[in-house]
């Protein structure tokens, strides 16, 4: 098995690592996260015009590169060296799989060719702090449950958290049909981009008691926009309406660099994802968490690589008694810690990034301890840089405290990792109660002689 990367997968990570190193610098990225959008909005067209960047995993057919997870993920790479605040995660990582694998001809023949271009962003939103366990990262997903969403404590597919239960039912939003279309009402939280992003998707419960399921709506464009703006009052900032109804509030978070809303959905109109209404959502979303989670690990092993290298150069040039405080050994046996964590980090994300596409069942435990293995090896750089960095890493304002604040809000969000390996062990069956091979091994065993 050769596991080294193609000439053509080389040359897509050098090109986006030029762009982004004259182009989003931490100067660049402070100053792109306190604009209105929260990224750099003529950056990310640079970067989808040239690079094709949002359409890097998408099929020819809709206009996109036609490249696989494995590509996707070398780009997720260098924009987490970088940290760059941008809709990839939201627009090419989250709904256009889920267009592209649920919706019908029509909606993938009018939505796939503009996301691919960069023309339009778009976003998924659950309910708060739900994100995790609707992509069936830390449960939740088709796991285990009581069924109707109401009982157990939800924390490994069990249960109603935060308006996502054990079976996979979106219990914070509420969709009814008004004649041929729907109606959405409820409010999400955390999601990502959600102020600025074009089209929204949105998971919403419907059906009753009776019928309930979860199914995924379009809502939104920035044509229907209506203008009005404002201020929250209720600790968010940059208010944006879109269709009647519909109200977004940029929330203030700790990792500026990715920027998230609250949504506030009042008899919004919306229109079904895919043919009916008795699609597999929480299926899809299951399998798109899998390979989500390999690009949240390959984003984490960029930020974390680069953290590394910016304290090992630091420690080369800060001098204490008289001798450079990399040259002692203390701390060479720290850097070199962290080196194993992110090279090993590395090498479980590219594995999972493969078996998103090579095999899907796989995947779906590989990714969550990528990312688990991931978030854990940029907590760690991330620390040993402001450590490492002596008086001036303690300083709110210095680059250390950008990859800090990434590493816990990424942990916040997505994590935290001991449910992330939690939930990866339960779906492997590593602690099953009724494991017949493990009784048949141990009733094999030769019994104990003493002499």
């Amino acid at each position: 098995m050769d596991a080294s990367f193609s000439e053509e997968q080389g040359a897509i990570q050098r090109a986006l690592r030029d762009v982004l190193a004259a182009r989003s610098e931490p100067d660049d990225v402070r100053a792109a996260v306190r604009t209105e959008a929260g990224y750099d909005r003529e950056l990310w067209g640079s970067l989808a015009r040239e690079l094709g960047l949002p359409g890097l995993a998408l099929p020819a057919e809709y206009d996109g590169v036609g490249c696989g997870t494995v590509e996707l993920a070398l780009a997720f790479e260098e924009a987490g060296r970088a940290l760059l605040p941008s809709p990839l995660l939201a627009t090419a990582g989250l709904v256009a799989p889920l267009v592209a694998a649920l919706g019908t001809e029509e909606q993938r023949r009018a939505l796939l060719p503009p996301l691919a271009s960069g023309e339009l962003t778009a976003t998924l939103a659950v309910p708060a702090g739900a994100l995790p366990l609707a992509l069936g990262l830390t449960g939740g997903g088709t796991g285990g449950g009581t069924g109707d969403g109401t009982a157990g404590d939800g924390t490994h597919g069990g249960g109603a958290v935060n308006g996502w239960s054990g079976d996979g039912r979106a219990g914070g939003i509420q969709a009814r049909r008004d004649g041929e279309g729907w109606r959405l009402y409820g409010e999400a939280a955390q999601v990502l981009n959600g102020h600025t992003a074009d089209r929204l998707l949105v998971a919403a419960h419907t059906g009753g008691f009776a019928r309930s399921r979860t199914l995924l709506f379009l809502v939104g464009s920035e044509a229907e926009r209506d203008g009005c703006g404002g201020r929250d009052g209720r600790g968010g900032k940059d208010v944006r309406h879109g269709p009647r109804g519909l109200v977004r509030v940029r929330q203030t978070s700790l990792d500026e660099t990715r920027t998230v809303a609250r949504l506030e959905l009042r008899d919004v109109p919306a229109v079904l994802l895919g043919e009916s209404d008795e699609a597999d959502v929480p299926s899809a979303l299951v399998r798109a968490g899998a390979r989500v989670a390999a690009l949240l690990a390959a984003e984490a092993v960029g930020a974390a690589e680069s953290a590394l290298g910016r304290t090992v150069e630091y420690t080369t040039l800060r001098e204490q008694f008289g001798r450079p405080v990399g040259s002692f050994q203390a701390v060479q046996h720290r850097l070199a810690d962290v080196y194993v964590q992110v090279r090993s980090a590395r090498s479980a994300t590219y594995y999972a990034a493969w078996a998103a596409d090579a095999d899907p069942a796989e995947a779906e435990t590989a990714g969550g301890l990528a990312l688990a293995q991931a978030l854990e090896a940029l907590r760690l750089a991330a620390g040993e840089a402001v450590q490492l960095h002596g008086g001036v890493g303690f300083t709110w304002e210095h680059t250390a405290h950008l990859y800090f604040k990434r590493a816990a809000g990424d942990d916040l969000l997505f994590g935290p990792v001991h449910r992330l390996r939690a939930h990866a062990a339960e779906r492997a069956g590593l602690f099953a109660r009724d494991a017949p091979e493990r009784t048949e091994r141990t009733a094999a065993r030769p019994e104990k002689v003493t002499v």
